[in-house]
């Protein structure tokens, strides 16, 4: 923030369980109650199937790969996650769920590689393995130094926002919250006793005028706003009239950014009055690679946002995204022909803004007039 802005790393769902623990040096036992899958292992082999052997164990960075050299370029100020993946040696499975996500305590230098300040669990794998699973989560990634947002020991902790200072003295405030359009049981919301996640029943006026009041409640002058938010289906580019309601509502009303994730690939963006609404960022990191159904949307396409913002007035100054693609576990340099096909499919989704490649192999995005100003 010495130049008076602040740079965000954000990203979609990461997801260092199944496929992905198994491959690292600690992989925790592989047992899954999928109804087509029992061995975590077959999802190394649907990869290694699709893209070549994986050289198990791989060091903790492998699933970053490129990434890795993304971040060390752009140095950005704050790297927000969103961590899809109980850290537990628990065995005892949610009931009612299809899909379990567990990752070893041993293999966490596999997240702590990406060093990011603020993980995210405000979505529907935090307690695959209930809430002894969801408490020692909590104290590895606290044990890590890792800060938290959207899940706690109570609904005071769950809600409060992640706090991370950045360079120039200013404040990055991270809130999480999630919903149950992207699977998150209403029992797993945080009480007054309870530990669990900040849960969002549905994105009306009425819950957006809620979190704006927690948020004013915290912020200081010159602080930055980010509501991260897990919400909506895992497929298809239509993103439903009251989530667009939410997300205006909140940059109306102060937030900065609108970090959404759940989807599996690219949603549109939008620059709301200045502010940016990420509606779904797609996936980072999982163990997805060879499953097949759903390539027209290129689930493997995998892009890491670059936020800048203006330190003084929160607008949104500079957009990029870096695509990246997943192959043999790991994310890999896009090809010219995947950046072109990722642009040219963010600019149509997305109203009111322009995807241009530029010569580094980044995508930037500009607005090109007023059609989703207020």
């Amino acid at each position: 923030m010495d130049d008076g802005t602040v740079t965000l790393f954000l990203c979609g769902d990461v997801m260092l369980g199944r496929g992905v623990d198994q491959v690292l040096p600690h992989p925790g036992d592989p047992a899954l109650r999928e109804e087509w899958v029992r061995d975590a292992r077959d999802y190394v082999r649907l990869a290694e199937a699709a893209s070549g052997p994986v050289p198990a164990p791989v060091p903790y960075a492998w699933p970053w790969g490129e990434a890795l050299r993304v971040l060390a370029r752009a140095a950005p100020d704050v790297r927000i996650v969103n961590l899809e993946t109980a850290v537990t040696r628990s065995d005892a499975f949610a009931a009612g769920k299809d899909i379990h996500y567990r990752m070893a305590p041993a293999n966490l230098p596999a997240l702590t590689a990406v060093r990011p300040d603020v993980c995210v669990l405000a979505n529907n794998h935090v307690l695959d393995f209930g809430r002894p699973g969801l408490l020692e989560t909590l104290d590895c990634l606290r044990e890590a130094g890792i800060r938290v947002a959207g899940a706690g020991r109570d609904a005071q902790e769950a809600y409060a926002p992640a706090v991370v200072d950045a360079p120039g003295g200013g404040r990055v405030l991270v809130f999480a919250i999630g919903m149950p359009c992207s699977g998150i049981p209403a029992g797993w919301a945080a009480t007054g006793g309870r530990p669990g996640v900040a849960y969002v029943a549905a994105p009306t006026a009425e819950a957006a005028e809620a979190l704006l009041r927690r948020v004013e409640r915290v912020r200081r002058p010159g602080d930055a706003v980010v509501v991260s938010v897990h919400w909506g289906s895992n497929w298809g580019y239509r993103v439903p009239r009251e989530q667009v309601g939410f997300a205006r509502a909140l940059t109306a009303g102060g937030v900065d950014v609108v970090h959404g994730h759940s989807s599996h690939h690219v949603r549109p963006l939008e620059l709301h009055r200045d502010r940016l609404i990420l509606y779904g960022c797609g996936d980072f990191v999982d163990d997805y690679e060879g499953i097949p159904g759903h390539e027209r949307y290129r689930d493997d396409l995998r892009p890491a946002w670059l936020v800048t913002l203006d330190a003084a007035s929160g607008r949104t100054v500079r957009i990029r995204a870096v695509p990246l693609r997943a192959r043999r576990l790991r994310l890999e340099p896009a090809g010219a022909r995947d950046r072109a096909w990722l642009a040219a499919t963010l600019e149509r989704i997305s109203a009111g803004v322009r995807v241009a490649v530029d010569p580094d192999g980044a995508l930037r995005v500009v607005p090109t007039g007023t059609a989703h100003r207020a």
